[in-house]
């Protein structure tokens, strides 16, 4: 059912707005949220909250405001002005997702999640007619609908919902950017055991898998062959990101390579500088 948005809000009770049920966004008591509650407290809430009415309760559940709705309840707000919008779970959540998915910064798991709950909502609208019987054809039909309207494509989508399978440890690590994306979605088919012992053997190496490593342990495990033996030995090797490395700025080398030298081309003039200056002073240490 569709129903259009009231043409003003209405003020309700703080005490009677609650979180939407299993909402994927993070709200957090960081210096930002410092900023807004401060704002709050100023000038009250400018941007109404939208809200659905809870069945048989006095209550309403926040569609969009998430974080407004924490800052008007620091900031010691009694009520709040919000659109009240009359319709279902699975419209409301597609309205949840799609109202935060444009937000300037969205965490990784927030965005997982977040395709996940839009995902079960099309699902249990069966609104799409070219869904089939088979649950793989389901699940990438419903991504590419959500990354229509999100600018992504189905199979982003598609490797977004499936980090909800990482357990809340790499999660986390992901989120504050200590592993990638991609290694992320590799590690994402682990079993939970097997993901853990991944989580142990970065934490007691102080290292993270590359790409290369974890789609190692990827097919291993989907041939029945990881271990945590395994695990350790595929992390313990050297990566190409962590072998040595010397930079020197071109400023410093400028006059002293000849012009028209491609990368390739200035690196083996200098490593031949280099072999013909340690050549020299072997020979100066021979005289002595």
């Amino acid at each position: 059912m569709k129903c259009n948005k009231p043409k003003a809000p209405v003020m309700i009770p703080v005490e009677n707005l609650v979180p939407f049920d299993g909402h994927p966004y993070k709200v957090l008591d960081d210096d930002s949220m410092n900023d807004l509650t401060e704002s709050v407290q100023d000038n009250g809430i400018m941007e109404p909250l939208t809200v659905r009415p809870l069945e048989n309760t006095d209550n309403y559940e926040i569609i969009s405001g998430h974080r407004r709705y924490h800052a008007a309840k620091k900031a010691g707000l009694t009520e709040v002005p919000a659109f009240i919008r009359a319709v279902g779970r699975d419209e409301a959540a597609i309205m949840l997702v799609d109202s935060n998915l444009h937000r300037e910064r969205i965490l990784p798991s927030e965005k997982a999640f977040a395709y996940k709950l839009k995902a079960e909502a099309l699902n249990r609208q069966g609104k799409r007619s070219d869904l089939t019987s088979s649950q793989v054809a389901t699940k990438l039909d419903t991504a590419a609908e959500i990354g229509s309207a999100s600018g992504e494509s189905r199979d982003t989508v598609y490797r977004y919902i499936h980090l909800t399978n990482l357990i809340p440890e790499l999660l986390d690590m992901m989120d504050e950017g200590k592993i990638a994306f991609s290694v992320g979605v590799e590690l994402s088919f682990l079993d939970d055991q097997l993901q853990y012992d991944v989580l142990n053997t970065c934490e007691e190496n102080d290292n993270t898998p590359s790409y290369a490593q974890a789609v190692r342990m990827h097919k291993a495990y989907t041939a029945g062959e990881l271990t945590r033996d395994d695990i350790d030995a595929i992390m313990s090797e050297e990566k190409a990101n962590q072998r040595e490395k010397l930079t020197i700025p071109m400023e410093k080398l400028r006059g002293k390579i000849p012009g028209g030298y491609n990368a390739q081309q200035q690196q083996d003039y200098v490593l031949k500088a280099c072999d013909f200056y340690h050549r020299h002073l072997i020979r100066q240490r021979d005289a002595m």
